[in-house]
Order: structure tokens, then sequence, then C-alpha cells
């Protein structure tokens, strides 16, 4: 059976401001992952140093908290069997250039630093960058959505 699990998903500044917030959306509502979290909102230094806090002392490290900070962001959490790997096969790889062709970064994506949206890498890493950006009780977990439903009548 596949394991249910939480993860964060980050439209980054280059995806607000190119206008593909719906586009991402939908791309994880049509394959049927759970939104329970969504906010628009600008990272602080705080939050920046939280989030890329295993890159601290890597030369590319002042650049990523730059770029977070460059504007908006459109944070969330979705829920699913598998989202974490679900929704980083979806994305792509990091570069877009090495990214396979109909992910979210092969579509979208210019360059590596500027990939439009980020996700969580593992569970530990989703449930500590969920504690960055959103508050338990900002987050809609009590309905059921059409994937619930499915695999609630199989088993």
């Amino acid at each position: 059976m596949p394991e249910e699990q939480r993860t964060f998903i980050a439209v980054k500044p280059d995806g607000v401001k190119r206008g593909l917030v719906g586009e991402i959306i939908k791309r994880f509502e049509n394959k049927g992952f759970k939104l329970i979290g969504l906010k628009m909102l600008h990272v602080t230094q705080e939050m920046a140093e939280r989030h890329y806090g295993e890159h601290e002392g890597k030369p590319f490290y002042p650049r990523l908290l730059r770029y977070i900070q460059s504007g908006p962001i459109v944070a969330m959490v979705w829920k699913g069997y598998n989202v974490i790997d679900g929704a980083r096969h979806m994305m792509g790889k990091t570069n877009p250039m090495e990214a396979e062709v109909g992910t979210i970064r092969a579509d979208y994506a210019l360059l590596m630093e500027y990939n439009v949206v980020h996700g969580s890498d593992s569970p530990e890493s989703a449930e500590r960058e969920i504690g960055i950006y959103f508050k338990p009780e900002e987050l809609c977990d009590e309905y059921v959505n059409m994937a619930e439903s499915v695999i609630e009548d199989l088993g």
C-alpha cells in the first residue's frame, strides 16, 4: 500500500512573476494530490536562512537567500500517497536542461538558478519546511478529495 505523506511545495519568485501559479497548482490537482495549505508571502531573512540552512557556508548560499526574497512566493502543503517522490518527479531535475520533457522545470524553467518551483526532498525536510511557512491551524485537512475517495473504496 502506498504511504500517505505531506510535502511542501513553493512556486518561487520567478514562477510567481511569470504567472505560473495556477498552472502549477493545476498539475498537482490533476495528479490527485490534496491541497491542504496555500498562501502568498514575502520570505523574510530568518525564513530564508532556516529554509536553506543546510547550504550555509557554500558559495551559492548568499544567492539563494537573495533569490528567494526577490519577490513573493506561493507556499503550499500537499497531501497524498507518496506525494514527496511524486511531486519531485512532476517538478523534474533541478537543472531544467536535464529535466525530463513534460515536467514543470523542463516546460517552464529557464536556468537552474531560476527553476520556478521548490519541493521537499524527504519526509523530514517536508515537515521542517512546512513548519517554517505554516502554523498547524492554517492547514485544512478535514475534507476528502476524489483521490482519497478512490483509495478508500479500494480498501
